[in-house]
């Protein structure tokens, strides 16, 4: 019993016990915190993905006529340069997108939800040869919140954002796919317009310029050549074939009524039996704002007008001292009703937002039950086109109708405006020098912010500068309400400084249009 006593009072007063116990435990955690680490690192080494790299485009590469050109309101900072200077301002910038923009692989571009991750691959290009030859080609831009976005941000938080990012491909190389196609000049080309002048019945009087006695034919020799692509000509029987079933509307001012009567005619050449193509309610004069529908019976298939001019509604307004005009900034045109279902929109408007009472602003823009006593024009439009973004995110149904804003088309008044002295008469070839080309709209700057904002894809026809070159291309006094005033001697001589002659250019719009379908067309217009 003495030596069991001594034995276990031993054990209960040894005093290296408890020091034997943690030790025992630390080296216990120390091997179990080595095999998580190596398990990680082998982890990490089967699961390693390429570096992540973010196309930043040069932007004092891109000219002003480019779809992302001169607008302070795109989606990364112009302030910074892609030269060595400004590097580590530009790696400070990455190291914030990290989280918002990945790569699929090496040189892939691709579409990100900040909250869903990769939604869609755009395009592979090589980045071996650095950043310095790239440049945002056209793009397509949609925005599902502006919530968390930050200036300078190229892909902003919790948005999914569509932009197409090329390489610059030589002239006599490269696909219309990899560049900007509404960037580039005139060049002289000798072969046939699309049909022959004077021989589309379909075309206003007054943008008949050969019919109404202009004597040369310069203003059709000329082809758009867009910098580092060549574009397809419009084959009108593929245009048709691919339109099979549907239905394609411009919906806006008469500038979009001078693209629309293009278009009718450039297909109308391709069809054996003229018969077979025809205006539904037999008109043919189409003026007046109204509805227009052309058909093309072989293919079943229409091509529409929709005068809309501001797109959204002119009202009047009633007061204590009368009624007056007003444009109701916050409604859209009564007419949405005619093509929210059409398969393809083409919308415009720009025109009439010039005109004195638009310009002036005073008593005009209507606001609910609120008339703005002034309102710059500028704001007005803006307001405008954001009451047009939400109708469309709200309206259109993306899976079945792609949306297309063409963009204003620049005038060439010298001497004064068009009811005031205004002339482009005798002009026969376009402007070379650069130099006198005008600024870019600050309206389309407004509406390329707007665009940014929408959910709905929407692809924006940036024609402003194409069109600034061709001073040569209007009717001037080739219009038949020009010769009108003469003969009687009328003091209200007007020229035409601002629509197109046909054929001519609204032509090429309709040719960038046809290709800008093959770029970013569903279905039957997948290339």
């Amino acid at each position: 019993m003495h030596v069991l006593f001594s034995v276990k009072r031993l054990a209960f007063s040894d005093p290296f016990l408890p020091h034997r116990r943690r030790l025992f435990s630390w080296f216990s955690l120390g091997v179990v915190a080595s095999l998580v680490l190596l398990s990680l690192f082998i982890l990490g080494k089967s699961l390693r993905v390429p570096k992540v790299a973010v196309f930043v485009p040069q932007l004092n590469t891109v000219g002003a006529n480019s779809s992302l050109a001169s607008c302070p309101f795109l989606p990364f900072n112009t302030s910074h340069s892609s030269t060595s200077g400004s590097s580590s301002s530009n790696t400070s910038k990455s190291d914030e997108y990290k989280n918002s923009v990945k790569i699929i692989k090496e040189g892939s571009a691709v579409v990100v939800d900040g909250t869903n991750g990769v939604n869609h691959v755009l395009d592979e290009t090589k980045v071996d040869k650095g950043l310095e030859n790239y440049s945002f080609s056209s793009y397509l831009l949609s925005e599902s919140s502006n919530k968390g976005k930050h200036e300078g941000d190229l892909v902003g938080k919790n948005s999914s954002r569509n932009v197409t990012v090329t390489r610059n491909e030589k002239m006599q190389g490269g696909l219309h796919e990899e560049c900007d196609i509404f960037h580039g000049k005139w060049i002289r080309d000798e072969s046939k317009p699309y049909y022959p002048l004077g021989s589309c019945p379909h075309i206003d009087r007054d943008f008949n310029c050969h019919l109404n006695g202009r004597p040369d034919a310069e203003y059709v020799k000329w082809r758009w050549q867009p910098y580092g692509c060549n574009i397809p000509s419009l084959n009108a029987t593929d245009f048709l074939e691919r339109l099979r079933g549907q239905r394609l509307v411009f919906v806006g001012d008469s500038l979009n009524r001078n693209m629309w009567e293009s278009l009718v005619c450039i297909l109308r050449e391709s069809i054996r039996n003229k018969k077979r193509v025809f205006e539904i309610s037999g008109r043919r004069e189409f003026k007046k704002k109204g509805v227009y529908s052309f058909r093309f019976e072989d293919y079943n298939c229409s091509v529409d007008f929709v005068a809309s001019p501001f797109i959204v509604q002119e009202s009047t307004f009633k007061s204590k001292n009368g009624s007056f005009e007003t444009l109701r900034l916050d409604l859209m045109d009564w007419t949405t009703t005619r093509y929210q279902d059409a398969n393809i929109i083409v919308f415009n408007t720009g025109h009439w937002w010039t005109h004195e009472k638009t310009s002036k602003g005073e008593d005009y823009y209507q606001e609910g039950n609120h008339v703005h006593a002034r309102l710059k024009v500028l704001d007005a439009y803006t307001r405008a086109l954001t009451t047009w973004a939400k109708w469309v995110d709200r309206k259109i149904n993306a899976n079945q109708t792609q949306v297309f804003f063409r963009g204003y088309s620049v005038t060439h008044f010298w001497g004064g405006q068009w009811n005031s002295g205004g002339q482009c008469h005798k002009e026969t070839e376009p402007i070379f020098n650069e130099t006198y080309l005008q600024k870019y709209p600050s309206k389309m700057r407004a509406l390329e912010s707007v665009i940014q904002h929408m959910k709905t894809p929407v692809v924006y026809m940036n024609t402003s500068r194409l069109t600034d070159y061709r001073k040569d291309g209007h009717p001037s006094v080739y219009r038949k309400e020009y010769k009108k005033s003469m003969d009687q001697n009328s003091t209200a001589l007007f020229e035409d400084c601002s629509h197109w002659c046909l054929p001519g250019v609204t032509d090429t719009w309709n040719e960038l249009l046809y290709v800008s379908l093959l770029k970013y067309g569903r279905g039957t217009w997948k290339s």
